[in-house]
């Protein structure tokens, strides 16, 4: 179980799921009801008549003490209690700093694997489910490259791209991170059950907020982009129709201030439009693996303090110890691009110089 979970009381572990079982309670009703309550426990406490002065749903108010909820909470307890299982809250020290950035950044995050793997530097690597052999050894062989270069290859267990982009990071030995849109008791595509245990057995982390049997739904899926795209310093998108859920990734990464990459492809392939649609909206077009490390290289170079040099103080640093500030402000505030920053602020906090508490970074 995550430490955070286990430090605060069993009744507001208990508390907290209950919460989270709730029909149409998102991450934004969730923390106006921490918020309002201080604790989950007093907001499972409190009249109807303040949650609806919350202007939360009356079904919200009336489900939190049915069975149904209450017998999930339990499940989710019992999950908990075995190897490799955690729960990592959004207003805990061990939440993914970059993914605490999001406003609507998941409250609970399930996690089978190694937790501690989604503070490391992710990219990731999406695409279409219905992607042709030469895309799908694309997506391998820049999985491959990228995980030997360091980085974390971050996707969604989907048919096609995803499972490419995951098997490539795994043939070299290198960590992997996998997003479900389904419950981690649902596996779905159930054929990347082997995928899936194999990610675990290497040291990466399957990683899900949707209660642990939720079923594959539709609106769970672009959800869940968010998630990976919140968690990486930038998106690669390997073939993608105009309608494909890799440019709602995309346009959230945007979104989000993360890079956006893209593999141009034949204007005869249906597969390419999307990646070339995302090219003229301002995407990086990339021919090889070099142009994203050029790119993340010159990042670094800008940003993190060299090791050799300790008497020059980091320039984030000063800022963050006159005040706590998000990474927004913070690129406001120094002039960098925030991915920029964001990379720099993982590699902070690497080195123990920063932490981050409930979305808002601070200098130790």
């Amino acid at each position: 179980m995550a430490s955070f979970a286990a430090a605060i009381s069993p009744a507001e572990l208990e508390a907290r799921l209950r919460l989270h079982g709730l029909p149409q309670l998102g991450p934004r009703r969730f923390q106006r009801l921490l918020e309002a309550f201080a604790s989950a426990s007093a907001a499972l406490s409190a009249p109807a008549a303040a949650w609806r002065s919350l202007g939360l749903p009356a079904c919200c108010a009336e489900a939190r003490r049915s069975p149904e909820v209450r017998e999930q909470a339990a499940a989710a307890l019992a999950w908990l209690e075995q190897p490799q299982h955690q729960l990592l809250m959004w207003d805990a020290p061990t939440y993914p700093a970059l993914l605490a950035e999001l406003e609507d950044a998941p409250p609970l995050l399930f996690v089978a694997g190694a937790a501690d793997i989604l503070e490391s530097p992710q990219l990731a690597i999406v695409g279409s489910r219905h992607a042709s052999r030469p895309g799908l050894d694309t997506a391998q062989a820049f999985a491959r490259s990228l995980a030997q270069a360091g980085f974390v290859i971050t996707s969604g267990l989907a048919l096609g791209i995803d499972g490419a982009a995951h098997q490539g990071a795994l043939d070299v030995a290198g960590k992997t991170v996998a997003v479900l849109g389904t419950g981690l008791r649902r596996i779905y595509p159930a054929r990347h059950q082997r995928l899936a245990a194999s990610i675990i057995e290497q040291g990466g982390a399957l990683v899900s907020e949707l209660p642990l049997d939720c079923p594959p739904q539709a609106g769970n899926f672009p959800r869940r982009n968010r998630i990976i795209s919140g968690l990486s310093l930038g998106v690669l998108v390997v073939e993608a129709s105009p309608s494909s859920g890799s440019l709602i990734t995309a346009r959230l990464a945007a979104e989000q201030g993360r890079e956006v990459y893209a593999i141009p492809g034949s204007i005869h392939h249906p597969g390419a439009r999307g990646c070339h649609q995302l090219i003229r909206d301002g995407a990086t077009l990339v021919e090889s693996v070099e142009d994203i490390l050029q790119a993340l290289r010159g990042w670094q170079l800008q940003t993190v303090a060299t090791p050799t040099q300790p008497a020059t103080r980091h320039p984030l640093l000063d800022l963050l110890h006159a005040a706590p500030q998000s990474g927004e402000a913070l690129a406001l505030a120094s002039g960098w691009a925030l991915p920029a920053v964001l990379v720099a602020l993982t590699e902070l906090e690497l080195e123990g110089l920063v932490a981050n508490q409930g979305g808002r970074w601070l200098g130790r």
